[in-house]
């Protein structure tokens, strides 16, 4: 598969909570889902985090990524990361590229045209990230799960979510507008950065909690 990496994926990630600028609104919603996670690790020793978006194409893959990325950054190894949607359709291929542009590996495990299987690595990665288009009750995901919704069309479309023992809805921007434009490499890249920025800090916040 075609690689262009041209920024390092610990950089970016630093940078992206160094220049995160949200309100106090969207702070505490962080802030919360950080102290959440805490306790269920404190409680549990173990927690699940599923990342949901209508189409599992974007912005939840976005998610799962960074998310499995923090875990290996903070050394949490008993946080584990997945995404799904209301429907499965593909790791789109925009976000595929804005992933390797920050320095992720993407190798093809199992071939489609529809929906291939990735496994997505980074520099001294022990355990690749697993990564394709799936329902967000999918059986490849661990049970119980905290759920996160990256999207209003998947917190509408999801009034209850099963095996989910608490949910939050964390929305982002949808690069997909920008599909096909001039401004698409820049689109995609400025909500991975917030994504990647937002999951820095509830890592950050619960390292410094334990």
């Amino acid at each position: 598969m075609e690689q262009t990496i041209s920024i390092n994926t610990e950089q970016f990630f630093k940078d992206a909570l160094t220049n995160l600028k949200i309100d106090e609104n969207r702070m505490k919603l962080l802030q919360s889902i950080a102290l959440f996670i805490t306790n269920e690790l404190e409680q549990n020793k173990r927690v699940n985090l599923n990342y949901i978006c209508t189409h599992n194409s974007r912005r939840s893959q976005l998610a799962q990524v960074w998310s499995s990325y923090a875990s290996y950054y903070f050394k949490f190894s008993e946080i584990y990361s997945f995404s799904g949607g209301t429907m499965a359709t593909s790791f789109y291929r925009n976000t595929v590229k804005t992933l390797q542009e920050v320095g992720f590996d993407f190798q093809i495990l199992e071939f489609s045209h529809e929906n291939p299987v990735y496994s997505i690595s980074y520099k001294n990665c022990i355990n690749p990230i697993i990564g394709f288009s799936k329902l967000y009750d999918s059986e490849h995901h661990k049970k119980p799960f905290i759920a996160i919704t990256t999207c209003s069309s998947a917190d509408e479309n999801c009034p209850f979510i099963p095996n989910a023992i608490e949910r939050f809805h964390l929305p982002f921007n949808d690069p997909k507008m920008y599909d096909n434009t001039l401004l698409q490499s820049e689109k995609y890249l400025e909500t991975n950065k917030q994504i990647a920025g937002e999951i820095h800090f509830i890592f950050n916040s619960i390292k410094n909690s334990i």
